[in-house]
């Protein structure tokens, strides 16, 4: 056999570094607002580079969401109670983790005989459409038009909660 020439390894240290700063965020600095049926939330992250954002949702026994579809995926990571969608037999329960593909379309749901609320972080690409059941848009969200309404929310609910907060 030929002796096959490597090439010279790169030094790790010796490449630049991406020009980002890292960025910490405590959830228990940011209130829970209120967004109406049962549902609340607090806003972790937007990022201008990817899309990407993570909310962290309370959701009460017996709230659903509208129905929505997503353009990208979603990672959802339950943190305690159990929750579901209408269009599945499904349920996630504490340390569950799902997956939803992008294109997915579905209603979330907590079940009304559920012992204690749902409170899930979700990691999110890209943005949800809102629809009625006619399939009519009533609403588009992503990262930029969820700061907007985590800190309209927060004020109207008296937390004095600023952009600069939701961008460390």
């Amino acid at each position: 056999m030929a002796s096959v020439e490597l090439p010279t390894p790169v030094k790790v240290t010796e490449l630049p570094e991406t020009p980002l700063t890292s960025g910490h965020i405590n959830h228990n600095d940011l209130p829970w607002v209120e967004q109406g049926g049962g549902i609340e939330m607090k806003l972790l992250r937007v990022s201008d580079d990817t899309g990407h954002w993570i909310s962290m949702n309370r959701f009460q026994p017996g709230s659903q969401l509208p129905p929505h579809r997503h353009s990208g995926g979603v990672f959802a990571f339950t943190i305690s109670g159990t929750w579901g969608y209408l269009e599945s037999d499904f349920r996630s329960t504490a340390g569950s983790v799902v997956r939803e593909p992008a294109n997915t379309a579905h209603t979330l749901y907590v079940p009304a005989d559920a012992k204690e609320p749902a409170v899930v972080i979700f990691f999110i690409e890209g943005s949800l459409v809102h629809y009625l059941p006619d399939g009519s848009i009533w609403g588009i969200s992503d990262g930029h038009t969820q700061i907007a309404d985590y800190i309209a929310l927060a004020q109207a609910q008296g937390h004095p909660v600023t952009r600069d907060m939701l961008l460390k």
